[in-house]
């Protein structure tokens, strides 16, 4: 299904990371190479420029660990160590909630992980607007939300990548926030993306987890980036008396717990550098490849990391 609603050139082209603050980083990688199948590609400290790049002075010199799947090793999830947040909710806060993996069968995947250390929090079930979309949806060892997801229609018609691995590359990142429309706006007006149709929505997994009834809905749409396959998730959070969704708790210095940051190729740095925590400098190392980079902080509290495309 493709029912885009604007034919706009998006400035970002693809996802080079999801980074995950990890309070436990040797238990995330035996996680993630274990039982997704997931290769540690690089292993390290993080530098205090990018620390403070990011504005999280505190992870300075904290380890961190690269790993990707076989089927895609040039898209990335990146653990970084920070500090846990006490009584820390998935699903329940503003910013990065949530990292969208495509699988190849999703039903095999969910029969292995009912035995692993994931807590398999929904699924396979068909999704609400797209039947022959199937996805499950867990939470990991730092306490963030993956949504492992398989086209079972047509592929070669799909909005979604074809995957190359039983569990491939996230493909879907998802942002939630208080102010929808303000939060759709910037997105579009910064960058150029996509659009899709803007819906009524119930997604079982954040109604339990905020308490919400089930016939309450909230906004959700998905914004295209430029390489197909590539897509985000914008939810709008309910919020007002008896509603918990609020601002993400984070330790000082530190990144986010769980679902920590989104970092994107773009075509020209210069579209952020008026809102950058510190000026863009070029970076080496997996994800980066001497590209210039820089850190900016989106409309719901999220962190983007912008990394200069370079030529292939």
């Amino acid at each position: 299904m493709a029912d885009w609603t604007s034919t706009s050139t998006p400035r970002l082209s693809r996802f080079r990371m999801a980074t995950m603050g990890a309070p436990d980083l040797d238990r995330l990688e035996h996680c993630y190479v274990e039982w997704l199948g997931y290769r540690v590609r690089e292993r390290g400290t993080v530098p205090a420029d990018l620390a403070i790049g990011w504005g999280a002075t505190g992870v300075a010199g904290r380890r961190y660990l690269v790993l990707s799947s076989d089927g895609a090793d040039d898209v990335h999830i990146r653990a970084v160590e920070t500090d846990a947040i006490p009584g820390y909710r998935p699903l329940t806060s503003f910013g990065w909630n949530a990292c969208e993996i495509i699988v190849d069968d999703v039903h095999a995947l969910a029969a292995r992980l009912r035995e692993s250390p994931f807590e398999i929090i929904d699924g396979p079930n068909p999704l609400q607007f797209m039947p022959s979309i199937e996805a499950m949806q867990l939470i990991g060892p730092a306490g963030e939300c993956l949504y492992l997801t398989m086209e079972g229609g047509d592929r070669t018609t799909s909005i979604l990548p074809s995957p190359r691995a039983a569990v491939d590359r996230p493909f879907i990142l998802v942002v939630a926030g208080a102010d929808f429309a303000g939060t759709h706006r910037w997105y579009i007006d910064r960058f150029d993306l996509r659009q899709r149709p803007i819906r009524d929505a119930r997604v079982r997994i954040i109604q339990r987890a905020q308490g919400l009834a089930e016939e309450e809905s909230f906004p959700l749409t998905t914004l295209g980036l430029a390489e197909h396959g590539f897509l985000i998730e914008l939810d709008g959070y309910l919020t007002g008396p008896g509603r918990i969704a609020a601002p993400r708790a984070t330790a000082p210095g530190m990144l986010p717990m769980g679902n920590a940051m989104a970092s994107f190729e773009i075509d020209d740095i210069a579209l952020v550098e008026d809102i950058a925590i510190a000026p863009p400098v070029s970076r080496h190392g997996l994800g980066y490849d001497g590209g210039r980079s820089c850190t900016v902080t989106g409309p719901a509290g999220e962190l983007i990391e912008l990394i200069e495309r370079q030529a292939r």
